[in-house]
């Protein structure tokens, strides 16, 4: 197990962005975990551009395969009154392999003070809660995990629906932002649910993360993960995504295309 401040730690700085290597054990398949990939071009761009406000929006691209030794550049794309655009990019052997977009922004002041997304879940797992952790050569080796069977009411999850908890090991001390990219790509696509277990090859294609409070905090590191799909034909699906915390606040919502080779 490699935790990701470690990983970040070892990061050398030059005129041509940031160099690290990306450890084995946070592979999936022939590239990098996409949560690993994406906590480290944020946290390229935070360190690019002084004093910038908390992340609102992350809008991602996974172009291709990320392994070993990666340059990692982040560009101030604009920043005005109220937002910051930072533009991120990492570069294997193979070349451009991710590609995303940063909005950073304070809270605004505002008359509406709306919420439609209920929380779906009980309680985070009990310290004598079986969990599942990863084998040591993928990356969910570098997590706990406890799936969920039903919602908070006993209904159970649909046949494309996934919910389960979810925490770093090793965590250290990690920016919050940093940590909820890593932690939110942790769910297989909710379409894989309906290969009844079969393997089949899967590439996420792009990801949207919209960050809905300016300093994201849960309990005993544990985060709620659901995704849902809402269509899969053709060999494509697009899931919804959200991320609570240990308390049912509601931290993140996203959307994700996913490419399944089956």
């Amino acid at each position: 197990m490699t935790p990701i401040a470690r990983i970040l730690a070892g990061a050398v700085a030059g005129e041509d962005g940031l160099r690290l290597t990306i450890p084995s054990d946070w592979m999936q398949g022939r590239t990098s975990y996409g949560g690993l990939s994406s906590a480290i071009a944020l946290h390229a761009a935070q360190a690019a551009e002084p004093d910038l406000p908390p992340l609102r929006s992350a809008q991602i691209s996974f172009i291709g395969p990320l392994a070993g030794d990666v340059r990692i550049t982040a560009t101030k794309l604009r920043r005005g009154r109220n937002a910051a655009f930072m533009q991120s990019d990492i570069v294997s052997e193979a070349g451009l392999g991710f590609r995303a977009t940063f909005v950073f922004m304070a809270d605004q002041q505002s008359q509406i003070d709306y919420v439609d997304q209920p929380y779906v879940a009980p309680p985070p797992p009990a310290p004598d809660a079986k969990l599942y952790t990863g084998p040591e050569e993928f990356f969910t080796g570098n997590f706990n995990f406890r799936d969920l069977k039903t919602h908070a009411d006993g209904t159970p999850l649909g046949k494309a629906e996934w919910l389960r908890w979810a925490r770093l090991r090793g965590l250290g001390a990690l920016d919050p932002m940093v940590e909820i990219m890593a932690v939110a790509d942790g769910l297989p696509p909710a379409a894989f649910k309906m290969l009844d277990n079969r393997f089949a090859p899967i590439s996420s294609l792009t990801w949207i993360v919209n960050l809905l409070t300016p300093t994201p905090k849960t309990k005993d590191g544990w985060w709620l993960l659901s995704a849902r799909s809402n269509y899969a034909r053709n060999g494509c699906s697009s899931q919804d995504m959200a991320i609570w915390n240990a308390d049912g606040e509601l931290i993140a919502t996203g959307m994700q295309s996913v490419a399944i080779f089956a």
